[in-house]
């Protein structure tokens, strides 16, 4: 062994701190915790029997060597194809050349700062926003500046008037993170005027958007948004979808939509990473697709979390004290909880693991830092019995904590 291995690590690796979420996720796994932390799916909305039968199928067909052969790395054909024309129906004008499969969305958010981000660069992102991708961008030396929302997502006022200071000083963002529907942490989803507005502003001063759109098919209620890249249609916008929160998290599989000369800079950068991503996974995928039988997937899964939903917001208006308010979302895995503001979530904390429950810190999220009174909380994962009992911990704990 090296003597010592800080040394020769690079500065990009000593200086990056493990996922905050990730580490939180290992103190929920003790005995009766309660967790509302991590990003999960309900394991009862995998469609365990139709993957079992499609797996012996593609054993038993001549697409067995190729799931089991290196792949493109753009992805496999009839997936990109399948997925394509799902698109096309929600008003987007691509073809496969437009569309890349990465492993995870998570991928997509690592590779996007790879081929725009020098260190120093800036990125505009949302106070608050997703951490995965506030990490992968800051791990690639972006500056990342924060623009608060409301409830209707990210301000475009704030936003004009950041960008005209940009500009004024020399600077440009290489682009805009946006989280549309059912933003994770806030819950909110931006309503098709904010969208325009930010289109426009983005087009004023020549910025690409990225839509990252991971729960966008999990809607509950309310009237379905256009997606972004559907409203601009010129080439300003780069959107990320995936499998993980709608099929399975274990596929890893996801994929970016964009224009042919990004997709292709995409291509490059992949290939230094994994080649290709799994084109058994792929085939399978591609596979369920074809049966027809996504879209019952989709509404089987939407009753259940709908549900869920419900509950825990049933229980929050039951058993929290006053002044904590949280977000009420159309859709997703999340809403945020907003504590006095005289409370830390942090100081919070370690008295609701003694309750038995658990959540993730709100201030992660905020790449200024703020956020110290708020938290996220997830209604997938846990069962609607343990929705309710978690939400009477947790509100305990609260009171405890209340002047």
């Amino acid at each position: 062994m090296v003597s010592d291995l800080n040394k020769i690590f690079n500065r990009q690796i000593t200086s990056q701190k493990k996922s905050a979420i990730r580490e939180v996720l290992k103190l929920t796994q003790l005995p009766d915790i309660i967790s509302f932390a991590g990003g999960l799916p309900s394991p009862d909305s995998f469609p365990v029997e139709h993957l079992r039968k499609i797996v012996c199928e593609l054993f038993d067909s001549d697409d067995a060597f190729q799931a089991l052969q290196y792949g493109t790395t753009e992805g496999d054909i009839q997936l990109r194809k399948l997925l394509v024309d799902r698109y096309i129906k929600q008003g987007l004008d691509i073809g496969t050349e437009n569309l890349i499969i990465t492993t995870a969305s998570q991928q997509a958010l690592d590779l996007l700062p790879k081929i725009f981000v020098d260190p120093g660069d800036k990125i505009i992102c949302g106070l608050p926003s997703y951490l995965g991708g506030i990490s992968a961008f800051s791990y690639y030396g972006a500056k990342m500046e924060g623009i608060y929302l409301d409830k209707h997502g990210m301000r475009s006022d704030l936003l004009n008037e950041r960008l005209k200071k940009m500009k004024a000083f020399g600077e440009k963002p290489k682009f805009i993170y946006i989280i549309p529907d059912f933003q994770n942490p806030a819950g909110i989803t931006m309503p098709e005027s904010r969208r325009q507005e930010i289109i426009d502003i983005a087009r004023k001063h020549d910025v690409l958007i990225v839509e990252d759109s991971p729960y966008r098919e999990l809607r509950f209620e309310g009237k379905s948004q256009k997606m972004i890249y559907a409203m601009d249609n010129t080439g300003h916008v780069i959107s990320i979808g995936t499998f993980s929160k709608i099929l399975a998290p274990g596929f890893r599989i996801g994929w970016v939509i964009a224009h042919e000369d990004i997709i292709d800079k995409l291509v490059t950068a992949k290939q230094t990473a994994d080649l290709c991503t799994s084109p058994f996974l792929q085939k399978i995928a591609a596979k369920y697709l074809e049966t027809g039988i996504f879209d019952d997937h989709i509404t089987r899964i939407v009753d259940m979390y709908r549900e869920k939903r419900d509950i825990m917001l049933a229980a929050l208006k039951e058993y929290m004290p006053k002044g904590v308010t949280w977000t009420e979302p159309e859709g997703g895995l999340f809403l945020f909880l907003t504590l006095p503001d005289y409370m830390d979530a942090g100081e919070l904390f370690m008295q609701a693991l003694e309750e038995k429950v658990a959540f993730v810190l709100g201030n992660v999220f905020f790449c200024d830092g703020c956020g110290k009174n708020t938290m996220r909380l997830n209604f997938s994962f846990p069962s609607k019995e343990m929705n309710v009992e978690g939400i009477k911990r947790l509100a305990r704990a609260i009171r405890n904590n209340l002047r």
